[in-house]
């Protein structure tokens, strides 16, 4: 019998077959699933036709302790996001959310917090706004979630001494962390202004641009390999510099 009736964003999906599906869902209150979905693919039956990337919707399942990939009985779209599928700025970043998600959170943990930051920027970049801020502000929640919010307190550094120093999460004066990233102090301001819950839509773009591309470079550090997804996001120039493009 069923043991599992969640809702569901749908964050990696692989072909199975011809007809079925392996999915990894974020579940609102049972985390990250990883589940097989046969017949999925099927017009008609209890998938509507598959499960899309980065879909809202509610899954039924049966699960069994230890089990790599659990068993998917239905799923009832609720919401389909065209937007991040049409326009690749906006794939990027909600792709690079779905990442993040992925990277950070462990199967089964449950957290309902970030599952509903994470599909209220996806409403939001449904709208037509800017992704960029709102990837900020996303990335921000995930990092203040997961026990990784970086500090951002400007203090008494002098602006031309600023710099931002993974291994001390957050902000510090570059005479005393040489070895630090160097940073602009509207990047520490943008950041600042997120971590109080201030809007980045009006803040400087390219100071928001350099702050998503910091919190990608501090995301490596703490996950231990880059996240290509996020680099494709917010350094598209260097990607094609270090491909030849």
């Amino acid at each position: 019998m069923p043991n599992l009736l969640d809702r569901a964003i749908c964050i990696r999906q692989w072909d199975w077959s011809e007809t079925s599906q392996t999915v990894s869902l974020f579940t609102r209150g049972h985390g990250i699933l990883r589940g097989l979905a046969k017949g999925a693919r099927r017009e008609r039956g209890s998938f509507c036709g598959g499960i899309e990337l980065l879909a809202h919707g509610e899954i039924v399942a049966v699960t069994k302790p230890g089990r790599e990939l659990q068993t998917l009985t239905q799923w009832t779209l609720l919401q389909i996001f065209r937007r991040p599928h049409d326009e690749l700025e906006t794939n990027l970043y909600a792709l690079s959310m779905a990442e993040l998600v992925h990277r950070f959170l462990p199967p089964d943990a449950p957290h309902e917090a970030l599952f509903d930051a994470l599909l209220q920027s996806l409403e939001t970049l449904e709208e037509g706004e800017r992704p960029a801020p709102e990837f900020l502000r996303f990335f921000h929640t995930l990092l203040r979630e997961t026990g990784h919010e970086p500090r951002v307190e400007i203090g008494e550094i002098p602006h031309g001494r600023l710099a931002f120093d993974p291994a001390e999460g957050g902000v510090v004066d570059a005479a005393e962390h040489p070895r630090a990233w160097r940073m602009r102090a509207e990047t520490a301001l943008v950041l600042g202004h997120v971590a109080r819950g201030e809007p980045p839509e009006f803040c400087d773009p390219d100071a928001v641009d350099r702050a998503n591309r910091l919190l990608t470079a501090y995301a490596r550090t703490i996950v231990g390999e880059q996240l290509l997804s996020l680099l494709l996001a917010t350094e598209p120039r260097r990607v094609r510099r270090a491909e030849g493009a």
